[in-house]
């Protein structure tokens, strides 16, 4: 064999740091070691695999096209080696989730994980949806959970669980009474359209994935409605609100225990579609390893009814 494993373990790394200094850092290595270890599968196939712009190293054409089978092959490789070692699972699973599956969901994932596998090592970015799904393409994360519909000819993307959004507002808000009036049964407590328009509003970001389902279901009131902030953090946008600032629009799953405790109330908008999917996000290319197989089992299993991660 004409390439090691360690060659191939500098190349990935460099593939996502773009810089060889710090890939050797992430691999424990030295710098010299690192650069000969890239130079030498280089030369011994007589290709190039990034374009160099000073310290800066991108993929070219074939570095790109050569990056999922390596990733696949060191996979393996680890498997392999997990197995001598008398291990069936373990090593590091790379997950990226949007912020309120981050935040309200997948933490409890994670402990049923590294429950039922506790060898292993589970690394948990947070960011929106646009971030997340970008991560995923370039191989910086193995598996992401995201909120928000996203379209990749390279990204496979598939429905996990149903969610919803809900308008919200202080209880000291003026239209906090009519949580109450709906409550029995009182048409008139329902939010037209012009009480939409009228409200300030407190909103995820553009580019989250709340947002794009806040947006389609405000469909054609757009233009007319008064945004005070547009905030990255759910927790945020609750204090906010509970300043009386506005009214917001978040996943049910954020607002549950504040519903509970009395600090938010919930508006009535039935005439607007606030549903929404949770989705899986993998690269198509992506070696599904035990480990990523064992993740969106456990997934799977946290989103059926009366079962929890």
């Amino acid at each position: 064999m004409r390439y090691t494993l360690r060659q191939l373990d500098v190349f990935l790394a460099t593939a996502r740091l773009e810089n060889i200094t710090r890939a050797a850092a992430s691999l424990a290595m030295s710098q010299s070691a690192a650069s000969g270890a890239l130079r030498e599968m280089e030369q011994q196939f007589g290709i190039a695999l990034f374009d160099r712009a000073g310290k800066r190293l991108r993929l070219n054409d074939l570095g790109r096209a050569l990056l999922p089978r390596a990733e696949a092959l060191l996979e393996q490789a680890r498997e392999l080696e997990e197995m001598l070692s008398g291990h069936s699972e373990g090593g590091e699973l790379r997950v990226g989730a949007t912020l309120t599956i981050g935040n309200y969901l997948a933490v409890g994932i994670m402990a049923r994980y590294m429950s039922d596998v506790p060898d292993a090592r589970v690394v948990l970015e947070v960011d929106n949806t646009e971030h997340i799904a970008d991560a995923v393409l370039h191989f910086r994360l193995d598996v992401g959970l995201i909120e928000g519909e996203f379209h990749h000819p390279e990204l496979e993307v598939t429905p996990w669980r149903d969610d919803d959004l809900m308008v919200f507002c202080s209880p000291e808000h003026p239209l906090a009474n009519r949580a109450a009036l709906s409550a029995v049964g009182l048409s008139d407590a329902v939010l037209s359209d012009a009480d939409l328009e009228a409200a300030t509003w407190i909103l995820r970001e553009p580019g989250s994935g709340t947002r794009q389902t806040f947006d389609r279901a405000m469909h054609g009131l757009l233009p007319g409605l008064n945004v005070l902030l547009e905030l990255q953090h759910t927790e945020a946008i609750k204090r906010a609100v509970e300043a009386g600032l506005g009214i917001g629009c978040l996943s049910r799953v954020t607002l549950a225990e504040a519903f509970r405790r009395g600090s938010l109330v919930p508006l009535p908008v039935p005439h607007r579609d606030f549903s929404r999917r949770f989705y899986f996000v993998l690269h198509r290319q992506k070696y599904r390893s035990r480990s990523i197989t064992r993740w969106l089992e456990l997934c799977t299993a946290a989103a059926q009814p009366n079962i929890t991660p």
